[in-house]
């Protein structure tokens, strides 16, 4: 979340912001400053690491309401209103502040979308739906240069799904299925929780468990993290078009985000499963972690985080009449405040939210 801030107030304050992720505008003519564009690509993370742990929630949250009894009529029915209502307020209220010059469907359209497609996806079994998101990244890719061959209204619906760019006053930057695929992945960590979990359980003392979240992750890693150095290196295949044009760091690193390139999901999912095999570590060798720990609060709002802080960042760019027109210092300032005066604000609205559990404040 708080990577995140710092993307979004470079796009509000910062003049020399670098957004060079896609094939589509990118040419091996334009410079890529070194500190502006790393700046940039730490922001990488931030995405997939929503979508594959939307999908882990997702899995934990149907095994819970399974547990309790719950239809699976009411689990679908509630999945379609939350996604819908994401959808929504990328359309209604992100397109306030970012929508100049047509219809911007952002991250919330993707995250939404997928949580829709994930209805009827979530009955295959876990393998199949794991494999098949590896299948959707791979087919983005085949579909890309034919989309343009198919009769519409066939080719709306395939942009749409799988395309970035500007069709019919519409910019697509997050098509819903690659993103649903991650999606799709985060969902296999959730279920293999919920059985390591059980497994745990029926195992009783002294027998031997499976193996930790830690672990589990670390392999997921090193696998992730293979696959884009293979893909990188022979830079053809799994880079949607956008190749490496030299041997240099910044070259390897930049990768198709505009759509979601297999080398962009296996780096970011990489070091997406490094940082949290990291994490499951220290959670678990400390006593309790305090729920009004920052990074906590953050996480436990952070759809309501996401639209105050594109509210706030633009809002004030423009009143302070610094709108791009700062560099990296003033953004990271602007970074630093937002943060940290959403602060309060995330906390009284968990705390609003825990106190009406069954009102609409559940999905935001």
């Amino acid at each position: 979340m708080i990577i995140m801030a710092v993307d979004h107030a470079s796009g509000a304050y910062n003049a020399g912001k670098l957004v060079t992720d896609s094939a589509v505008i990118y040419n091996p003519e334009m410079a890529l400053p070194a500190l502006q564009f790393w700046v940039r690509w730490l922001s990488h993370l931030c995405a997939p690491t929503f979508l594959f742990l939307a999908g882990t929630s997702l899995a934990l949250s149907i095994e819970r309401k399974r547990q309790r009894g719950v239809p699976e009529r009411q689990s679908d029915r509630d999945l379609l209103v939350r996604g819908a209502i994401i959808i929504g307020l990328d359309l209604a209220f992100i397109n306030l502040f970012w929508g100049s010059g047509g219809l911007l469907l952002q991250v919330l359209y993707a995250i939404g979308g997928s949580m829709i497609v994930m209805i009827p996806a979530r009955r295959l079994p876990t393998g199949w739906l794991v494999g098949g998101g590896l299948a959707v990244l791979a087919l983005t890719e085949v579909l890309l240069p034919n989309i343009a061959q198919v009769p519409e209204p066939l080719q709306t619906v395939l942009a749409l799904l799988f395309s970035f760019g500007r069709r019919h006053g519409m910019l697509i930057l997050y098509p819903i299925m690659p993103w649903m695929a991650v999606m799709a992945l985060g969902w296999g960590f959730g279920r293999y929780l919920v059985q390591a979990s059980d497994t745990r359980s029926d195992a009783g003392d002294g027998a031997r468990g499976p193996m930790s979240p830690a672990k589990a992750l670390l392999i997921l890693a090193a696998l992730s993290l293979a696959v884009f150095a293979v893909l990188r290196g022979l830079n053809g295949f799994g880079n949607v078009g956008l190749l490496r044009y030299d041997s240099t760091l910044i070259q390897w690193a930049h990768v198709s985000k505009y759509p979601p390139s297999l080398t962009f999901v296996s780096l970011e999912l990489g070091i997406m499963a490094l940082v949290m095999s990291g994490l499951f570590w220290y959670h678990g060798r400390r006593d309790e972690v305090s729920q009004n720990h920052p990074v906590l609060v953050f996480g436990q709002t952070a759809l309501f985080f996401y639209l105050a802080h594109i509210m706030i960042l633009e809002l004030s760019s423009h009143a302070l009449s610094m709108h791009k027109t700062e560099g990296l210092p003033g953004t990271l300032i602007a970074a630093a405040i937002v943060v940290v005066g959403l602060y309060v604000p995330c906390r009284a609205y968990r705390s609003l939210k825990a106190r009406h559990p069954k009102s609409l404040l559940r999905y935001i």
